[in-house]
């Protein structure tokens, strides 16, 4: 890829920053998988980890970094599948998404990385219905 000073970002081009925003809005109120508040409420998201970048192509890519609670949180690949998700149901576009954890705030990081971002690891967790209706109710706006 180019250097990302050769690239359009949501750091510098006011369309992709209101985008980003956008998306910020959108996964602010994703619920944790085991406790009652958001993402946002628990500090797992935030404004600054939300990136859009428009690629060479003209496609738009949005990166999402995200903070687990805990360095051994079991539900993190969950929080990312629900951030996914909620991005799926929200956005009439289609723009490549890529999830990350932050660097050095999980112990598996790197694995959980791969497959919240490998769309044949993602089809074959949401065939699972038990794990699909906990990803639905994590995105849902609705978590009642």
């Amino acid at each position: 890829m180019e250097p990302s000073d050769k690239l359009e970002s949501s750091d510098n081009d006011p369309e992709l920053k209101q985008l980003a925003e956008t998306v910020y809005d959108m996964i602010r109120d994703v619920h944790d998988p085991e406790k009652p508040e958001t993402l946002e409420e628990l500090n797992v998201v935030s404004e600054e980890g939300v990136k859009v970048t428009r690629l060479p192509a003209g496609q738009t890519l949005v990166t999402i970094e995200f903070v687990p609670t805990v360095p051994h949180c079991s539900l993190a690949s969950i929080i990312g599948l629900s951030l996914r998700r909620k991005i799926d149901l929200c956005f009439p576009e289609k723009h490549k998404v890529d999830i990350f954890i932050k660097e050095g705030t999980h112990q598996t990081a790197d694995e959980i990385n791969k497959q919240i971002n490998d769309k044949e690891r993602i089809s074959a967790a949401m065939e699972n219905p038990n794990l699909r209706e906990l990803v639905d109710k994590c995105a849902a706006d609705d978590n009642g």
